[in-house]
């Protein structure tokens, strides 16, 4: 019997793409030696380029550095809660940026009770949520690239080559203010094509935003987004690209500190409008409605220590005289948060 013909070979087979000519990627570039880090535009490594634009911009890093002292000593007063607070509407924020739109309700609801992932949506979902918790993250002092894979995480993100070379190109940075540190970093990782595309703008965005609050800090990250998206999208030179990041970054903070305010007038408000009322389950409920974005009756039996009864009870007293909301719009399995 005669051999039939051979199979046909599969260029996007890893077997296969060992021996065959990848004709459809494109060339590297000509100037660039062999095994060097794969970003993309200006090279953020040039220390002078970017001391140069922080010099030039040195009163309003100035201002900047002032009221996120301010913002982080708030935090520092307010309890986690606040943290958390500022952390999930500023990766809900991000979210809208790289195209997942995802609301804060939808972001406290999946980082509190696992709760909205199914259906379209769920990936860009988990990935905002995954920014929410490392920007929540504690930033403790530590090496550049044991810094870049802590912010990362190890949940199957960049490889530790990646990292350190990422590390390695950002070294002569390290004598610049955390501010313009950070945002060599964003423009550096966002330009990386080791990364996917739908990955790289978050990565970027959370790594910047670490790096620019520096360490040890009740803020542990800057925030950026609050009020739009300019720090993120500025192009041009590394003046422009600061200046742009700077002045993002210093709306978003002030933002950040009227929101914390916000939550102080709320729970003043609430106090005074249980003043009435008897027992402690009420003054309980609202520190924890302070504490979190979120709260089921499991959960605020558990903080307050009331049974389901007198928590159902309380909670739709303060539905009624409309210092609280039900955040899922269902009749049953209903969550509240604070109407601010």
């Amino acid at each position: 019997m005669g051999q039939g013909p051979e199979p046909l070979h599969n260029p996007f087979d890893p077997a296969d793409a060992e021996e065959a000519d990848l004709w459809f990627l494109p060339a590297p570039p000509e100037d660039e030696p062999p095994g060097a880090a794969p970003w993309a535009g200006p090279r953020p490594e040039a220390a002078p380029v970017w001391r140069a634009a922080e010099a030039a911009l040195a009163s309003d890093l100035a201002e900047l550095a002032f009221d996120a002292g301010r913002l982080s000593e708030r935090l520092r007063a307010s309890g986690p809660g606040a943290l958390g607070r500022i952390a999930l509407d500023e990766a809900a924020a991000l979210s809208w940026w790289t195209g997942d739109r995802v609301t804060s309700d939808r972001l406290a609801l999946w980082l509190s009770y696992r709760v909205g992932a199914v259906g379209e949506g769920g990936d860009g979902l988990i990935r905002t949520a995954w920014a929410a918790r490392r920007l929540a993250a504690p930033n403790r002092p530590a090496p550049l690239a044991a810094a870049l894979a802590e912010t990362l995480g190890g949940e199957g993100r960049p490889d530790p080559q990646l990292a350190d070379e990422v590390a390695e190109a950002l070294r002569e940075t390290e004598l610049l203010s955390p501010v313009t540190r950070g945002c060599a970093a964003f423009h550096l990782w966002r330009g990386l094509t080791e990364r996917p595309a739908h990955l790289a703008g978050i990565e970027a965005a959370v790594l910047g935003q670490r790096l620019a609050a520096g360490s040890g800090r009740a803020l542990p990250f800057l925030p950026l987004s609050l009020t739009g998206v300019t720090a993120l999208t500025v192009t041009g030179d590394p003046d422009r690209r600061l200046a742009g990041w700077i002045s993002g970054a210093h709306r978003a903070v002030l933002s950040a500190l009227m929101a914390l305010d916000r939550l102080a007038a709320w729970q003043a408000r609430a106090q005074a409008g249980v003043a009435d009322l008897q027992g402690r389950t009420p003054a309980r409920l609202i520190a924890a409605l302070v504490a979190h974005p979120t709260l089921a009756a499991p959960q605020a039996e558990t903080e307050t220590g009331a049974s389901r009864a007198a928590v159902q009870r309380n909670l739709d007293l303060l539905f009624a005289r409309g210092l609280v909301r039900e955040v899922t719009g269902q009749g049953r399995f209903r969550v509240w948060g604070a109407a601010l």
